[in-house]
């Protein structure tokens, strides 16, 4: 049974949880022993904040009930086509007050041209057919509405210089994609700075970072690597991915630089386009 993920489904989900907890005589702390699911997650579901995944489901339904009530009435995401790593980041991106992320070699998903997220959304193994790249491409742009409204998120975007230089979709892909980016700086909606190659090593070197910051709820980290990625929501992991991040920004172009950087590199894919066109 498909139930439709919104916040009406969400709270009465959470106020089923707690009438079974309660029902079965167990603190949110007990409940969390018996599940391996942290005690703050469990409450923020109860409060309709969170939704479990598949796992956490049927980890309550083993300690609550032999109905298979949470994983039958679990919500979904709406139709909405991601990586399955990503599902979860999702949510939280679509709330958050303010987001910092790292991009190691490809523009972070809420920035990204169609033209660009359509060339990686091609790109991968096994590869995917139309219909599948897209409807994740849908959901992508759909993504980059968050930036509609000037004042939230706060964004802050930190790139590697090597997300310029890369040919992602082919020059004047990545001059558009490029000017975008540069667009957004000017208008003063996102922050953005590079890091550039002549800095060498520096703290960011692991791979995709995503920090983010919310009104009601702690901050969380998403670290994404190959085919895999995974939302942190321990504080003592959080504050080491914030400090990592802060300690790479102090080695990054500010955002005046960094704008003049990327239109030096968009102008220089446009000219070797142009050159490639008519050699």
């Amino acid at each position: 049974m498909a139930i439709e993920d919104n916040p009406e489904t969400r709270r009465k989900y959470g106020e089923e949880l707690r009438r079974r907890r309660e029902a079965a005589g167990l603190t949110q702390e007990q409940l969390s022993e018996i599940t391996i699911i942290s005690r703050t997650h469990i409450a923020h579901m109860e409060a309709g904040r969170r939704r479990p995944d598949i796992a956490d489901a049927r980890r309550l339904d083993k300690a609550l009930g032999p109905d298979d009530f949470f994983e039958r009435f679990l919500p979904t995401l709406d139709g909405k086509a991601v990586a399955e790593h990503f599902a979860e980041a999702l949510e939280f991106e679509g709330v958050a007050t303010v987001i910092r992320e790292y991009a190691p070699k490809l523009v972070p998903g809420i920035l990204q041209t169609e033209a660009y997220a359509k060339a990686v959304l091609s790109s991968g193994h096994p590869p995917k057919s139309d219909e599948v790249r897209d409807k994740l491409l849908v959901t992508r742009l759909e993504r980059a509405r968050i930036l509609d409204d000037f004042d939230r998120p706060v964004v802050w975007t930190l790139l590697d210089e090597a997300v310029l230089r890369g040919q992602i979709g082919g020059r004047m892909v990545m001059c558009e994609q490029l000017r975008h980016i540069v667009a957004l700086g000017e208008s003063r909606r996102i922050r953005v700075h590079v890091l550039p190659f002549d800095v060498g090593a520096h703290a960011m070197l692991e791979g995709f970072v995503s920090l983010m910051w919310f009104s009601d709820l702690p901050p969380i980290a998403y670290v994404e690597g190959l085919k895999s990625g995974r939302v942190w929501e321990d504080p003592s992991v959080v504050r080491q991915c914030q400090e990592v991040y802060d300690h790479a920004l102090g080695d990054a172009l500010s955002h005046r630089k960094s704008l003049a950087m990327i239109r030096s590199v968009a102008e220089e894919h446009e000219h070797a386009a142009r050159h490639d066109q008519h050699p």
